[in-house]
């Protein structure tokens, strides 16, 4: 049996690192700790002796964690969650670059997150593994359950979908004109018009005073009431994390709503909508128009 308290400093050593890694795959900073926590149990149920590269086994262990929650997360989608909405930066959309503007500066990683919510649980894994963390492929096919060559499609298709919501002006005006078509359809309650704008696997978040819900589907979402009190309000485009979104105010001069979309070959593929007052007014946000 290896020294107790030397895979004790190893582990330490890797904590930053592990609860790094399980954040950007699951996006919450509670279940990052619960993944961490739960590997370190099984490392001390383990024997230490027999594992030849132990930040290697640490990682693989993290990642098996991680990829279990996303998987529970999409068989029960409508599980409240507490911590699943990230901190939201909200900016005017006046046009100008991203890179112009401090605030959207901040957001970047914020931005990532929010996109990364938006892949299929072996695509973010694989992504966030391999392109955040340079884990090699044949150790990432290994959690997954697949070959190595698979294993790199699943990483490249998840990379094509982070580098679609890429912020360049035209980009910025195309996504714009689909989360426009997207309030319109809702404003008519026109649901063939929404299936046409909204991904197959479109994910909506809802940060509600009572906690987080999660709805997955086209069908499901577009049918969806939460939609109809917030999207179809008056408010003002602005740029929330450096995405698409909507601000909406009450009569009296009170948030109402803000809306992110993730926006990707022209479909939307994610929507984040918070209505919760406290959260609300914890926001910098623009004043009502």
């Amino acid at each position: 049996m290896a020294d107790t308290s030397l895979v004790a400093d190893v582990f330490e050593a890797q904590r930053d690192r592990l609860r790094a890694i399980a954040y950007r795959v699951l996006g919450s900073h509670a279940d990052a700790e619960d993944a961490v926590q739960e590997a370190w149990l099984r490392l001390a149920r383990q024997d230490a002796a027999t594992i030849g590269n132990l930040a290697g086994w640490l990682t693989t262990v993290v990642g098996r964690i991680s990829l279990d929650v996303l998987r529970a997360r999409q068989t029960h989608p409508e599980a409240a969650y507490d911590d699943r909405l990230p901190e939201l930066v909200v900016t005017v959309d006046d046009g100008a670059a991203p890179e112009d503007d401090v605030a959207l500066a901040d957001s970047v990683g914020l931005a990532l997150l929010v996109v990364l919510d938006s892949l299929k649980p072996g695509e973010r894994l694989a992504f966030v593994l391999h392109d955040l963390f340079a884990v090699p492929f044949d150790e990432i096919g290994r959690i997954l359950g697949k070959s190595t060559d698979a294993t790199k499609m699943l990483a490249s298709r998840a990379r094509r979908k982070v580098q679609a919501t890429g912020q360049p002006a035209a980009a910025r005006r195309e996504q714009r004109e689909v989360v426009q078509a997207f309030l319109a359809a809702t404003r008519h309650g026109d649901f063939e018009g929404l299936l046409r704008v909204l991904d197959p696997e479109v994910k909506l978040t809802v940060g509600t005073a009572d906690g987080v819900v999660v709805v997955l589907g086209a069908t499901k979402v577009a049918a969806g009431a939460r939609l109809s009190a917030t999207a179809a309000a008056r408010g003002c485009d602005v740029l929330v994390n450096g995405l698409p979104g909507v601000v909406s105010w009450r009569e009296d001069g009170a948030p109402l709503s803000v809306i992110a979309f993730t926006v990707v070959e022209g479909r939307i593929t994610g929507i984040t909508i918070v209505t919760d007052p406290a959260r609300l007014a914890a926001m910098d946000l623009p004043a009502p128009e």
